[in-house]
């Protein structure tokens, strides 16, 4: 598959973790030779609204150029109270439906760690670079997509 074209939905909670995971996704994309749109949503709560949004202007031919795959980037820092477990469980629970009910390539880059330590080390491009690996399976899964004529 020549070109794959990629949407990165990213949760803006926090800036700075959100653009280190963007850097590597971005990096990760363009070493493969595709091309990427960007959206930003508040939080990792409103990641799979988005994707579903742009999964569905996709494949109505909204846009100018149909998405082959979604790279999901945000971070959940554990705090005092259980809204960590709801935001955490919910939003991967959603993202494995769409990518099942959707048939849609993904890569989950959304972090759950304990701490600011936990969450920098995966995002940073020099060390765990989850926002790399995040998109390195969307293309994955894309390819695989394009092999078996699975569709947008």
């Amino acid at each position: 598959m020549a070109g794959p074209h990629i949407l990165i939905v990213e949760a803006r909670f926090y800036d700075d973790l959100a653009d280190e995971l963007a850097r590597g996704a971005i990096a990760e994309i363009e070493a493969q030779g595709g091309t990427y749109e960007r959206v930003s949503v508040p939080g990792v709560l409103e990641i799979p609204a988005a994707v579903k949004i742009g999964c569905d202007a996709s494949r109505a031919g909204k846009l100018e150029k149909a998405y082959d795959g979604y790279v999901t980037l945000g971070c959940v820092i554990r705090g005092e109270t259980t809204h960590y477990d709801i935001v955490s469980n919910e939003s991967a629970r959603a993202l494995m439906d769409l990518t099942i009910d959707d048939k849609i390539a993904l890569g989950n880059g959304i972090q759950t760690v304990e701490n600011s330590d936990q969450a920098w080390a995966r995002a940073n491009v020099s060390d765990k670079n989850k926002g790399g690996g995040a998109a390195a399976a969307a293309l994955a899964m894309a390819a695989l997509k394009h092999r078996y004529g699975a569709g947008a």
